[in-house]
Parts: structure tokens; C-alpha cells; sequence
């Protein structure tokens, strides 16, 4: 099997040149091809020989995933469904500025890219973990869903420069679970000489992995942090996200206390709003309070319905109650309405209705 160009770095490609009675210098410009000019395919790369680029077809895949369908559009949230190589399907999610996760108004956008297939964690109101967890996600599949969208975009409007400015690590799986990966992978995105996107501007979500939060804490890097919360108390988060029975909230808060000793950029706890399980007062008055303690910003999202599970989002003026009680007791908040319930929305919702729509195709 070839191995991926996108997970190749200065020295492994200076290494494969000089085997090939190359010159090594070729790496700086292979990887500003693939990394930043965002190359649809070796021939573009119009600095390097023919000899080269055939060289560098029989021994680097270009990438490892294929896009399979899209929905929404440029102005909206654009969901994308890759194909990777053994067949699996996995999500990533292209989100413009007015529809920030966290409230921005600029004419950056977001991509939200996945880590794993399926997730074993079992939040039961989350689509991504539905069909199971079937593998993790290989560094070049994490790279390849910000290249493959840069591609994606170039070719749509011709535009030169990027379109990804910031990148959330909260697609389908428990990024955290698969932490080595996910680090080489964001070592390459984050490198000068790599996609070049600012650690600042890199944010990683957790279910809540106590362990990894804690390693997390001693990376040099200065990468964001998410806490899935979605409940402000042990027993909202025992009933709806099964890793709180492992690492409950006392444990968690530790962890997070312990990352902000080493991190200077305030933390956000995400919260999807589920009608009658997450979403009244007295979780509002907990919430404020632990997003107080932790110096943190609340992300409300107001739920999207998976086919086959019982949640629902609350009515708009529940969610207005909630958002002015979390002002109220002095908690920094953002409450995030999105559109796109036509693209479905849920994380892994796409993914589920083609796997549906494959198995039931004829022949």
C-alpha cells in the first residue's frame, strides 16, 4: 500500500528523495504544493520534474479519502461525507463565521473533523456512536478532511487563499480516545511548513477522558479545550453520557483545573439543550456556577434530532429561560441556533442514513 503524501513531514520526504537520487530540497516544495497550494494531483506541481512526480505517484497516495456527497450551501453550514479506504464512512463539517461555535462575527469559517468511525463512549443522544465504534482515524485521515475541503473549495470558486481559519476536533468519535494519532496530525496542521493553522486556532473536545485531559495539560502546545458537558450535575451526566460513572464531575473539574495551570486560553464547556432531560433552571444556576469556577465560556446548542432517539430540542423560549438564568448568575455564554436541520445537522446523522441507504441498495 502507498503511503499518504499528507502525513509525510520535511525529513521523512528529504529521507525518500535522497533514496531516489533526488534532490532533498524538492521536500520544501512538495509539501507547500500539498499543504498550502492545496494540489488536486501530482501534475500540478509544475516546479518538479516528470521524473519526480511519477516517482512520487508509485510511492505516495495522494489522499486517503474520497468525498461521497455534500450537503448544504456557501452560505450556510456544509456538511461533507468522506469515503475512506476500506469503505468507512466518516464527517466533517464546514461552518461559517455567522454560525461560530462560538459566537464570532468575521469571515473566518470552522471545520469540524472527526478522529474515529463510530465512537465507543455511548452518549445516548448523540448519533456518531450509534452503529458502534469501529476503528480510530489514521493521522492522514485527520489531515486529509482539511486538505480535501481546501481542495474542494478551490476547485468550487477558484479562490487562492484558504478558507479554514479555525479547526474544531468534535466530529464523530471521542477525539481524546484517540490521542497519539490525533497529535501527530495536529503537529502537520499547526506546522509552519505544514497547513499552518495556529495553535490558538485549534480547538480539541472531550467527552470527558480524565487521563488524557491531564496529558493534554503537559503538550507544549497551546491547543484548545472543549469539555462536552452537556449536564451540570453527576446525575444528568450519568443518565446521558456513560464516561461520567468513570470520571464524574468532581474528577473532571480537577482535570481541568490542572490544564489551565498550564494553558493560558480560557476553556469552553459545549451544553446541548435536550427538552426535559438538560434543560431547566437548576441545571442553568449548576452550570453558571461550575463555568464560573473554571473561568470558562458556555456554548449552548439547542439539540437536532437523530432519527431513532427519543430527544427533542426545547422550544425557543426554554431556550431563551435558559441562556438569561445563565446570564443572570453571571456566566459568559453563547447560544448558538443554527441552521441546517435539512443537512442533517447531528454529528453522524449523515453518516448513518447513507451506511442505511448502502445496505438496502440493490445487488
Amino acid at each position: 500500500m502507498r503511503k499518504p503524501i499528507s502525513s509525510q513531514t520535511p525529513s521523512t520526504l528529504r529521507s525518500w528523495l535522497s533514496s531516489k537520487e533526488e534532490r532533498e530540497y524538492r521536500a520544501d516544495q512538495i509539501l507547500h504544493w500539498v499543504q498550502r497550494n492545496h494540489a488536486a494531483n501530482w501534475s500540478e506541481m509544475t516546479n518538479l520534474t516528470e521524473s519526480l512526480q511519477s516517482k512520487l505517484s508509485g510511492e505516495f497516495e495522494f489522499s486517503t479519502i474520497k468525498l461521497i456527497c455534500k450537503q448544504g450551501s456557501a452560505d450556510t453550514t456544509q456538511k461533507f461525507l468522506w469515503k475512506l479506504r476500506d469503505g468507512q464512512l466518516v464527517e466533517s463539517v464546514l461552518i461559517p463565521a455567522s454560525q461560530s461555535l462560538y459566537g464570532n462575527q468575521s469571515d473566518r469559517h470552522t471545520l469540524c473533523v472527526s478522529t474515529q468511525v463510530g465512537c465507543a463512549y455511548g452518549c445516548k443522544f448523540c448519533a456518531s456512536g450509534l452503529n458502534g465504534f469501529k476503528r480510530d482515524l489514521e493521522p492522514s485521515e485527520i489531515i486529509d478532511q482539511v486538505l480535501a475541503t481546501e481542495r474542494w473549495h478551490k476547485n468550487q470558486t477558484g479562490a487562492t487563499e484558504r478558507i479554514i481559519n479555525n479547526l474544531v476536533v468534535m466530529g464523530m468519535g471521542e477525539p481524546l480516545a484517540n490521542y497519539d494519532k490525533l497529535m501527530v496530525a495536529l503537529e502537520i496542521l499547526n506546522a509552519d511548513w505544514g497547513a499552518n493553522i495556529g495553535a490558538r486556532k485549534i480547538t480539541i473536545s472531550t467527552s470527558g477522558l480524565v487521563p488524557e485531559i491531564r496529558r493534554l495539560a503537559q503538550h507544549s502546545r497551546q491547543y484548545r479545550l472543549a469539555i462536552s458537558l452537556h449536564g451540570a450535575t453527576d446525575e444528568v451526566r450519568d443518565h446521558i453520557m456513560p464516561v461520567n460513572k468513570k470520571y464524574p464531575l468532581g474528577e473532571l473539574t480537577a482535570a481541568i483545573e490542572e490544564y489551565q495551570q498550564t494553558k493560558t486560553g480560557k476553556i469552553t464547556l459545549e451544553y446541548v439543550l435536550i427538552a426535559q432531560l438538560n434543560d431547566s433552571l437548576d441545571q442553568a444556576k449548576a452550570l453558571a456556577k461550575l463555568a464560573k469556577r473554571l473561568r470558562a465560556k458556555v456554548n449552548l446548542i439547542p439539540y437536532n434530532h437523530v432519527d431513532g432517539l427519543q430527544w427533542t430540542r426545547p422550544d425557543e423560549h426554554i431556550q431563551d429561560a435558559f441562556l438569561l438564568a445563565l446570564i443572570a448568575h453571571g456566566a459568559k455564554v453563547t447560544l448558538r441556533r443554527e441552521k441546517g436541520h435539512d443537512i442533517d445537522a447531528a454529528c453522524g446523522q449523515l453518516h448513518l442514513r447513507t451506511e442505511k441507504e448502502l445496505a438496502n441498495a440493490p445487488g
